[in-house]
């Protein structure tokens, strides 16, 4: 009898659970991180004590993201495995959920106060997981990360802490550089159309409406109905950019602004954001703080508001 593949890998977790030895020498603490933006993080805040392995790189979608056997691997002997958790990584919790049984794994949004937390109609019974838009909730996520790897090797307490107040100062810098730019885009102009539904909490920081042609998970599906709808909305509130994501497809983005064209009305592409995942390793934007300075000034410009260039640190790519 075949078991599914799924299954299977759920199963030789509990197999190498009983085997696997997290190592906590001297050497540098072996984390695993689900998400760039996660990853990231913990590299800030552990510098050279630690030693960070992100599964999901840039253009990955997390909502569809399934563990490989060389994950299982790298998880089931790290010191401390970050996931983000509020059913982001839809297609790992059975596998997270097994992990959690060694007592290494933490969920960095788990202290994140429950009114802050979005709800939506069509994500029943959860939370919107894209927490990381508002960079106000990822201080919550940033302390949280501090903390983990502070409770698994207190020894670099001080290191931690160092380097996580750095972060915490520029993600006030990040706040400051996205109310600054974002309030000069005209107010009929604050309307975020993107492939999926990412940007609530952005939309609910900065005052922008946002919709989403897919719901919050990208496994949702956007029927012809849902375009029309949107395409109509296009129209009447003479919305005059759109944007793709670069971890989602941009064919339903692009019907979009086929349909309102073959309405008569003009809607431009306004640019890539960076929704799930970050931009490029070795790149500005394949940082957390990156990804957001890029989203803040691509949607500043392409609205109509007045940013720089080269966005906040004057390090964006150009043509980003």
């Amino acid at each position: 009898m075949r078991f599914p593949r799924r299954k299977f890998l759920i199963s030789a977790v509990v197999a190498m659970l009983s085997t696997a030895t997290p190592s906590f020498a001297d050497e540098a603490l072996k984390v695993v991180a689900t998400t760039g933006m996660i990853a990231d993080t913990a590299q800030r805040i552990g510098g050279d004590a630690i030693e960070v392995k992100g599964l999901m790189g840039a253009g990955v979608d997390p909502h569809a993201y399934r563990q490989t056997r060389t994950d299982i691997v790298a998880m089931t002997k790290a010191d401390l495995v970050l996931w983000h958790g509020l059913y982001l990584e839809a297609q790992m919790e059975d596998f997270m959920h097994k992990l959690e049984q060694r007592g290494t794994v933490v969920t960095v949004t788990d202290t994140l106060p429950l009114e802050l937390l979005r709800g939506h109609d069509d994500y029943a019974d959860k939370f919107d997981p894209h927490v990381w838009m508002d960079p106000e909730l990822w201080v919550f996520v940033t302390e949280r990360v501090r903390d983990a790897l502070i409770e698994t090797k207190p020894e670099a307490k001080a290191q931690f802490v160092a380097n996580a107040d750095a972060l915490l100062t520029e993600l006030s810098d990040l706040k400051d550089y996205a109310e600054k730019s974002l309030t000069t885009v005209p107010e009929e102009a604050r309307i975020l159309l993107t492939a999926h539904d990412a940007f609530g909490y952005f939309g609910a920081a900065y005052g922008f409406s946002v919709l989403g042609v897919q719901g919050i998970s990208t496994e949702s599906e956007a029927g012809l109905n849902r375009i029309s709808t949107l395409v109509d909305t296009l129209i009447e509130r003479d919305i005059k950019a759109v944007f793709v994501e670069s971890s989602v497809s941009d064919r339903t983005v692009r019907a979009l602004v086929e349909g309102a064209a073959a309405k008569g009305h003009d809607v431009a592409i306004g640019g890539e954001l960076f929704s799930d995942a970050m931009g490029p390793d070795g790149t500005y934007e394949g940082t957390y703080v990156g990804m957001i300075d890029h989203n803040i000034t691509v949607i500043s410009d392409a609205l109509g508001g007045d940013v720089p260039e080269r966005g906040m640190n004057d390090r964006l790519s150009a043509g980003s």
